[in-house]
């Protein structure tokens, strides 16, 4: 029995990729969809029962009224870095990250503030009469131990790291987006070549019908031929529900309803092959190089070292300069002149010295210079993690390489042994279980042969998504 192909290949490592960003072509008539459709019936025009025959023909209606959308691997991976929810979330958080690190640099500007009061006051005996006050202060930190400066040089790096972030995010997007388009693309290859066998067993069911009919075969060779059918049909059901379920994976990584008609272009053949595969070093080179996750460790050190000196300036005095303008009236008698004589400056310098407040600073930088030292622990670890997933990946695509040239070998031997046995089935040489052990065997060559060439294209890719390569089909 044949299975849908699903490609799960577990990413530890991800690359530094960057697309820009698209939007949906035009929509075309599903007469343009690919000739390998989920929705397309069995070679040769042969329509077979299914369960819900209703349900299907008014969804197949429905569709004939409904633009379809055509997206090939780049066009669905540009959709997805402007229109994927996450990665939207993503962007916000680098954006928050740049505006405190512009209010943090605006914080170094002194800061000014007015006040102005109107009052009135009446008591027996006297009349009514206004007083008010109005000023002017301003103030303005000289001194902190350099805490503004590192917070200033501390929020550049936090703003920079989101920036790595959201390439981080692209990349394991770009992953993502990968393994639903080589699944659909693999279970699309699978239909074509389960629907020829279902012909066959179609063929071979109404021979043996005739057969049976005419005496020359038993009734149980018969069963068998019928149970072979229904089996291949079966597998074509699971496939198209398998591809059904990697579309909506798909319009779930591009932020699409799920109702919304989309379909893949699948590639020409020659451009479904990967490029070939480079040497180890290079490859590894240029995902140490590229790979935002070391560069996002560096960046947690830098911040780490930052928190350290702003716990250390705890400790130093704070220096700050303040000044003030004001003036104010009693009444509105002369006014001119009581602001006039009521006018003061005046100009300040205080300084706060910290003394003791129970050791909490000192914790504090205890605390810091622990996380500094996890920091660089973590960034060493995160160099060693690097190493071994991109060389354990390297490895795993040389061998996925050899499994799917075995395979393409033995699917192709066990084809020319399938055929062979057909003729000899079809002369009566044979019984019908050599017939359809055969068939089997082919199937599950066959299978295996597809899984193991989307499975190795998807691994290919994932090396080029380390070594930041355009991701291309």
């Amino acid at each position: 029995m044949t299975k849908a192909i699903i490609i799960t290949v577990s990413c530890t490592v991800l690359g530094l990729h960057c697309l820009r960003a698209g939007s949906l072509p035009e929509p075309v008539c599903p007469a343009q969809a690919p000739a390998l459709s989920a929705d397309s019936g069995p070679a040769g025009g042969e329509e077979y029962p299914a369960p819900g025959q209703d349900s299907i023909a008014a969804e197949l209606l429905r569709r004939q009224h409904t633009p379809q959308y055509l997206l090939t691997l780049e066009e669905c991976i540009a959709y997805a870095m402007g229109n994927n929810y996450e990665r939207q979330s993503v962007l916000i958080t680098a954006e928050n990250r740049q505006l405190e690190y512009e209010q943090s640099r605006r914080d170094r500007l002194p800061s000014v503030s007015a006040t102005v009061s109107e009052n009135l006051n009446h008591d027996k005996g006297n009349e009514a009469v206004w007083s008010g006050n109005v000023g002017l202060s301003t103030s303005l930190t000289i001194f902190q131990g350099g805490s503004q400066t590192n917070t200033i040089i501390q929020n550049q790096l936090l703003t920079e790291r989101a920036e790595y972030q959201v390439y981080q995010y692209d990349n394991q997007l770009t992953i993502n987006i990968l393994q639903s388009f080589l699944s659909i693309l693999g279970n699309d290859e699978l239909l074509k070549y389960q629907r020829s066998v279902l012909e066959a067993s179609r063929e071979q069911r109404d021979q043996g019908h005739a057969l049976y009919e005419a005496g020359s075969i038993l009734e149980s060779d018969y069963l068998l031929l019928e149970a072979q059918y229904a089996s291949d049909l079966s597998n074509i059901v699971e496939t198209e529900i398998s591809r059904a379920n990697d579309l909506l994976a798909l319009k779930s990584l591009l932020s699409l309803d799920p109702q919304t008609s989309l379909d893949i272009v699948f590639p020409d053949s020659a451009q479904v092959a990967p490029e070939l595969l480079p040497a180890e070093d290079y490859v590894l080179q240029r995902a140490m190089t590229t790979l935002p996750d070391l560069i996002i460790s560096g960046y947690n050190v830098e911040i780490a070292q930052m928190d350290v000196r702003l716990a250390k300036a705890a400790l130093s005095p704070t220096v700050s300069l303040g000044g003030g303008l004001g003036t104010g009236h009693n009444n509105f008698n002369n006014l001119g002149s009581q602001l006039n004589h009521r006018l003061n400056e005046q100009v300040g310098l205080s300084v706060s010295i910290p003394i003791f407040n129970r050791g909490r600073t000192r914790t504090q930088i205890k605390q810091s210079q622990l996380a500094l030292r996890q920091a660089e622990l973590d960034e060493l670890q995160t160099e060693l993690d690097i190493r071994q997933a991109v060389l354990q990946e390297y490895q795993n695509v040389v061998a996925s390489a050899s499994r799917y040239h075995a395979s393409g070998l033995k699917q192709e031997a066990y084809l020319r042994s399938f055929e062979a046995y057909k003729v000899q089935f079809d002369y009566g040489a044979i019984t019908t279980v050599d017939l359809l052990q055969q068939q089997n065997n082919y199937i599950s060559a066959m299978n295996e042969y597809i899984q193991n060439k989307y499975s190795y294209i998807f691994r290919r890719k994932v090396l080029d998504v380390y070594m930041g390569n355009r991701i291309t089909m």
